[in-house]
């Protein structure tokens, strides 16, 4: 039996789950350590048939997939991952007999939760989600108008769901269309400015996801006009807010067909967004944002890429600060790096274009995870190059693609 190789499945399905390996340790009831030595082939010489029987079913595939050599399936476009599912799922769910979470407890989970997501942990998050959600509604529904707090948090906890399922694309459209919706009148109800601007940033997100760019911009930007002073007025926490709903603006300007009027209005809500983070001053994470100068320099790479101008993208990228997007996030990094990718491979750097892909999979796996549209990026890449690296070409087996 070739340890090395179960070791290396063992490590390829740990990833998938979303695991770390002391996460997995824990579920093996292990150490890190000897997770370590499990997937270099090290444990053991001929690694026992209870160890991987019982590796197999915390890892929820079958054992023959940790016994033999197959290709991982690539997402299927009209499925989402089991992790996005089961948050659907609760959705639709009766909850009426489940318990509300305490306001501390629901403060703590919520933070937990937003710091999975800005880590790219979806794996993870999936698993805490559909508790949270169910939680904090069931807070919501017990307290009374005046308890503002609960109904905000009730609504950032629905705004990071509709989040977490604009990741999976069309086949979760619908729900977090519901869900940003739901955010919003939770939002609402506590009549809280920046709760109410977060969760139209999510309508705004939905809508373009609906193939409804045009109805996206007009959203956004009549949210940043309409609460523009009371943001204004409320600090870091409302600029940043203020400025995520140009950012979106743009964003969704940007997947409309490319005319110079769009290409015009689409920068010029980025230049908007610009003069409010000149306000703001500095970078900052604000309502887990990552808003500030660098992620608007950011936006105006993507805004450009996505308007298939891959030369002026790179161009726009010459000027962003590196040391600066080094101190943002990973999921902020991330993207940017597959960002980078799409506008490399516009111009045919298509080496410099699988290094970035390669680095953005090494700093977030699971952006590549369950993802149509990173994966669809991938394939291109591969496809574009005639030989392509050892690195790609790992990254392409672990995407479930050919290379």
């Amino acid at each position: 039996m070739n340890t090395d190789r179960i070791g290396r499945r063992i490590a390829f399905w740990r990833e998938q789950r979303g695991f770390t390996q002391e996460d997995f340790g824990r579920i093996m009831g292990q150490s890190r350590r000897w997770v370590q030595d499990l997937e270099g082939g090290q444990r053991q010489q001929d690694p026992r048939l209870s160890v991987l029987i019982r590796a197999a079913e915390a890892l929820r595939v079958p054992l023959e997939q940790l016994l033999t050599d197959t290709t991982p399936a690539a997402p299927n476009p009209g499925r989402p991952p089991v992790e996005a599912a089961a948050v659907v799922d609760v959705l639709y769910r009766d909850n009426a007999e489940a318990p509300p979470l305490p306001l501390d407890a629901l403060r703590r989970r919520l933070t937990y939760c937003c710091e999975a997501f800005q880590a790219c942990h979806y794996g993870a998050l999936g698993r805490d989600l559909p508790d949270l959600v169910v939680g904090a509604s069931q807070a919501a529904h017990a307290a009374g108008a005046e308890d503002r707090e609960v109904h905000v948090l009730n609504s950032r906890v629905l705004q990071l769901t509709a989040s977490f399922l604009h990741k999976y694309g069309q086949p979760t459209a619908a729900p977090a269309a519901v869900v940003a919706d739901r955010a919003l009148a939770a939002a609402e109800r506590a009549g809280d400015p920046v709760a109410i601007g977060a969760a139209s940033r999510r309508v705004a997100k939905s809508l373009s996801n609906q193939q409804r760019p045009a109805a996206a911009v007009e959203f956004a930007i009549g949210s940043a006009r309409r609460l523009h002073d009371d943001l204004a007025a409320a600090g870091p926490l409302g600029l940043s807010t203020l400025g995520m709903l140009y950012l979106s603006a743009a964003i969704s300007a940007s997947s409309m067909g490319r005319s110079p009027d769009r290409v015009r209005g689409a920068v010029e809500h980025v230049d908007q967004a610009e003069e409010v983070a000149g306000q703001q001053g500095v970078d900052l994470n604000a309502d887990w944002t990552n808003f500030g100068p660098t992620n608007v320099s950011l936006h105006r790479v993507d805004v450009l890429a996505r308007f298939e101008d891959g030369w002026s993208a790179l161009e726009a990228a010459d000027g962003v600060d590196g040391a600066a997007v080094q101190g943002l996030k990973a999921e902020r990094q991330a993207g940017h790096l597959i960002t980078m990718a799409r506008a490399q491979l516009l111009t045919r750097k298509k080496e410099a274009a699988a290094k970035s892909l390669v680095e953005a999979a090494r700093l977030a796996p699971e952006e590549f995870k369950g993802r149509s549209t990173t994966v669809n990026l991938v394939k291109d890449v591969v496809g574009a190059t005639a030989k392509p690296g050892g690195e790609l070409r790992t990254l392409a087996a672990r995407c479930g693609l050919q290379a």
